[in-house]
């Protein structure tokens, strides 16, 4: 009925070859070229001319590159971290099955994520528009403020939109992540629980938050990954000038500019290699540190 051994014929490499191909072409081909051009001066059209790590020098000596840098850890922080939180939380009080309209309130709080982040930035930039936005319009007519408010001339403010746009558009999705993790856990634990005396907030604290650690620091690294390339929200929130002082300047925004606007690719693609080392250690020091609570 089966075969006593196992063919290993070569016709199972065409099966693979195309990925393999399609990744080292549109994949690991680039990541290396701009390994190479790194260090060199490249404008695109000349030749490259080799510099070294003078391009490298030159990124850990910039200001702008560790405003910049600030910026984007600022503005991940004041998303992210309540993001996690709340959504946790709202996915633990959605997975209840006694609740009535679970599935609606599901669906409208994972809805922000299916907007697009150039969409929400764009619209952010109008509401809040210093001569046409709607908000100074709503305050101006019901008399609250007397002159409109040039909202996008304050720095700290301007990080905070960004913080609030990325934590309303993606904080559904972080629910849903949570609530594929509730269904792993076996229900007989938490009604074991309750039958022992044990509140939900017990519940939660005990027992929900050690068994959803793995999805924890999954979420944890997907969203250093992601909030370290933020550009969308505030390159369209500022029309990619970063808004006042470079407040919501984000590193890469600041390596578009440099790399497509400048045509500086070969600093460009440094900072680029810069930044991909500061999520591998910031990976990893989330990765050590949620390995030493479990433990604890």
């Amino acid at each position: 009925m089966f075969a006593k051994t196992i063919r290993k014929d070569h016709y199972g490499y065409y099966f693979i070859a195309p990925f393999f191909i399609i990744f080292t072409t549109f994949g690991l081909y680039p990541i290396l070229y701009s390994l190479y051009i790194s260090f060199t001066n490249f404008d695109g059209i000349t030749t490259p001319d080799f510099v070294g790590i003078g391009n490298y020098v030159a990124v850990l000596q910039d200001p702008l590159f560790y405003k910049t840098l600030f910026n984007t850890l600022f503005i991940w922080g004041v998303s992210v971290v309540p993001q996690l939180t709340i959504s946790l939380v709202l996915a633990f009080i959605l997975n209840d099955k006694l609740l009535k309209g679970r599935d609606f309130f599901r669906a409208v709080y994972f809805f922000p994520n299916i907007v697009t982040a150039a969409s929400l930035g764009l619209l952010v930039s109008l509401i809040f528009d210093w001569q046409s936005g709607g908000l100074n319009h709503f305050l101006v007519q019901t008399g609250i403020i007397q002159d409109p408010i040039n909202w996008k001339n304050d720095p700290w403010f301007m990080r905070l939109i960004v913080s609030s746009i990325l934590f309303f558009q993606y904080f559904g999705y972080s629910m849903v992540i949570y609530l594929a993790g509730l269904q792993g856990i076996d229900p007989s634990l938490l009604e074991a629980a309750q039958m022992d005396g044990a509140k939900k907030k017990h519940i939660f604290i005990h027992i929900i938050v050690p068994m959803l650690r793995p999805i924890i620091l999954f979420q944890m690294i997907t969203s250093i990954i992601g909030g370290i390339q933020i550009f969308d929200q505030p390159f369209t929130l500022t029309n990619g000038n970063g808004g006042p002082d470079r407040a919501a300047m984000t590193s890469i925004m600041y390596l578009y500019n440099v790399a497509f606007q400048s045509t500086r690719f070969g600093y460009g693609a440094a900072i680029a290699f810069c930044l991909f080392i500061i999520i591998i250690l910031l990976s990893v020091a989330s990765f050590i540190m949620t390995k030493r609570k479990s433990r604890s």
